[in-house]
């Protein structure tokens, strides 16, 4: 029988945690953070000196793996930072500060500003457009909590909107939107979604008034009872939105405005990394790791 992975050391150990950690930032072997040498690093192994430290010949100057990226200062030990990454990228859901700090044994707090600082390492610079080559793209539209400050009235005008396109067999894009007219997502698809896509959405009117973004445009009209019509249908992003609304409500319960972007890449992240592309929990986790480079966030605040 296979060992369960969070029986592995580098959920528990520090050294091995640190080991895992460089492998992933540094495969190639060591690199300053300060300026970039790799020729001259060294590992400072003395008594008095901490665990991982190293010493750049070129810039004189020391560090360690954490140092440039959301993990650096901080003083919970390394090994509850990978474990608290692999927990949140497995977990299909996501996983609340609640729930890690019951499992990490840390604060409230400290457990709040984890998560979010995990969040910030799955944001990714998006490379290319969706649909390219002919593909097939969905996009639609969800609404979420209340805008601060909004009165609720009929309709959706006073809740959070996202708007999202996905690629049919590959990957998703999610944006918190301050509202969801033509001109507001008219450049999103532009941007996003290459000119030789089939775009299909609903019937929403926003849709309709589109002009030109795609090599076709069809919709489906669901005030009408129609859901799919052959190959064209909006079901694929309407289950990653159920997905996202199952996580929110169910793990998450309440996600404020500031921070909903966010909550959505997480999102994101989970399902451009999934099994169905050949990436398992492990690996989604390394990636998360990978991206925790060149970040910092700090918060005052530890409201949601």
């Amino acid at each position: 029988m296979a060992d369960a992975i969070l029986a592995k050391p580098r959920f528990h150990n520090e050294e091995a945690a640190r080991k895992h950690l460089e492998s992933i930032r540094w495969p190639n072997g060591p690199v300053c953070p300060h300026c970039g040498g790799t020729e001259r690093n060294s590992r400072l192994d003395g008594e008095s000196h901490r665990p991982g430290l190293l010493f750049c010949g070129d810039c004189r100057k020391q560090f360690t793996v954490t140092v440039g990226t959301v993990f650096e200062d901080s003083k919970i030990p390394l090994h509850k930072w990978v474990l608290a990454t692999h927990l949140l990228c497995a977990s299909k859901k996501g996983m609340s500060s609640k729930q890690l700090e019951r499992m990490l044994g840390v604060t409230y707090k400290t457990a709040w500003f984890m998560t979010h600082r995990i969040r910030k390492a799955m944001e990714v610079r998006h490379d290319g457009q969706l649909g390219g080559g002919g593909g097939t793209v969905e996009a639609d539209e969800t609404f979420w909590g209340k805008k601060d400050g909004a009165k609720v009235r009929r309709g959706f005008a006073h809740k959070n909107a996202v708007f999202a396109l996905v690629e049919r067999g590959g990957k998703v894009r999610s944006f918190h939107v301050p509202n969801v007219t033509a001109k507001t997502l008219k450049p999103i698809l532009k941007s996003q979604m290459a000119v030789d896509a089939h775009l299909m959405t609903d019937e929403a009117g926003q849709y309709r008034v589109l002009g030109p973004v795609s090599a076709s445009h069809q919709t489906v009209v669901h005030s009408a009872g129609e859901y799919v019509r052959g190959t064209v249908h909006t079901n694929t992003i309407e289950g990653l939105f159920s997905l996202l609304k199952r996580g929110l409500i169910g793990t998450y319960h309440h996600v404020g405005e500031q921070h909903l972007q966010r909550y959505v890449t997480e999102f994101d992240f989970r399902y451009n990394n999934r099994e169905a592309l050949g990436v398992d929990d492990s690996e989604r986790a390394d990636k998360a790791l990978k991206g925790i480079s060149g970040k910092r966030l700090t918060y005052r605040r530890t409201h949601a």
